[in-house]
């Protein structure tokens, strides 16, 4: 006897599966096969935020004790990860589950608003753009914006504001935890079983 919540979840994936295959079958027939392709699989804006804005949020919110490379470097991974930022992507559901689950929308309209409104901000009360103040004007801009801190960081994509997002996405990194721990774990390699029992290397002062 099938079970219910199986039942369910093929029902779920079946009814998904004939959607696309029956979008790209009427593309198929209605625009020839190149142009199919081109419906199916159009070419994606790619998402970037001002540049030297977000420069200037992360020498604000990020680690003074990383040094401007290490910002640099945070701030790179970070447009790294939005511009493979996939809106909406169904969500990996749990073993024996049948319902879908959906990410978070496309945050780079939002946060690319965010960033605007610091230069606006800054310009109205100093005259200045927002890159340009000093980091004690740049922190209380931002914190009139981002508002009470909560604890803990959301996932970057749920994040509200920009900095919010640039923060959680640099303290989930493996140069974070490193230097949490103060040795150099690397959580993003992998090891062979020779390396089980061998201790991480302790991080020396100033090494990156």
């Amino acid at each position: 006897m099938t079970n219910f919540l199986t039942g369910k979840r093929v029902m779920a994936q079946d009814r998904r599966t004939f959607l696309k295959h029956s979008a790209a079958a009427l593309s198929a027939a209605s625009l020839g096969a190149e142009d199919a392709i081109a419906a199916t699989h159009p070419t994606e804006l790619p998402r970037a935020l001002d540049a030297t804005l977000l420069r200037a949020v992360g020498d604000t919110v990020l680690p003074e004790a990383i040094g401007p490379n290490g910002r640099e470097v945070a701030v790179g991974a970070f447009e790294l990860w939005l511009s493979d930022f996939q809106p909406v992507a169904e969500l990996r559901h749990p073993y024996g589950g049948w319902e879908i689950s959906y990410g978070p929308p496309d945050p780079e309209p939002g946060w690319s608003a965010q960033l605007e409104a610091l230069d606006i901000l800054a310009e109205a009360r100093w005259g200045a753009l927002f890159a340009s103040l000093s980091a004690d004007r740049r922190r209380e801009i931002l914190s009139e914006q981002m508002g009470a801190p909560t604890n803990g960081f959301p996932a970057p994509g749920r994040a509200r504001h920009v900095a919010v997002a640039l923060m959680a996405h640099y303290f989930t990194s493996a140069d974070a935890v490193d230097r949490c721990y103060g040795v150099r774990i690397t959580k993003l390699e992998c090891r062979s079983i020779d390396d089980v029992g061998r201790r991480p290397e302790r991080l020396r002062e100033g090494q990156p």
